[in-house]
């Protein structure tokens, strides 16, 4: 009797992302891109680099976010500790500056001019410099 038929080895369908070793829908961006006529010509490895920088950037926004919610005693990430997250690392910063978080408020800090002058003294005195805050020539 002929094993042709049974012999045959069943393969299942491995998606890109799952080859790739990301979470990102490979594919789904991939189609994006092409539909996007970003370039006349996308190439195989496009659809890869991109779902796997977009998947880093995000694993770290929402580790800074969460960070910064376990800072709050919150267990829940809301838009303030997205922006929080943000504008507090440098890289991250520049690389959102043009972005507004809808809900995400403004950082806390105060203008050193609106602050009392006896804090400004004891900060000088504490940074080594002399009691009197004026210049010598």
């Amino acid at each position: 009797m002929s094993q042709k038929g049974s012999a045959k080895a069943k393969t299942t369908k491995q998606t890109k992302s799952s080859r790739a070793g990301l979470t990102f829908p490979v594919g789904r961006i991939t189609t994006a891109l092409k539909r996007g006529k970003y370039a006349e010509r996308i190439g195989t490895g496009a659809g890869i680099y991109m779902a796997a920088t977009l998947e880093y950037l995000l694993a770290e926004v929402l580790e800074l976010s969460g960070n910064a919610a376990k800072d709050n005693k919150k267990s829940r990430i809301v838009p303030r500790h997205i922006q929080l997250a943000v504008r507090n690392d440098d890289e991250l910063s520049k690389l959102l500056s043009h972005v507004s978080i809808s809900q995400g408020g403004v950082l806390p800090s105060i203008h050193s001019a609106l602050l009392p002058k006896s804090t400004l003294i004891k900060k000088a005195s504490a940074a080594g410099g002399d009691s009197n805050p004026s210049q010598e020539y």
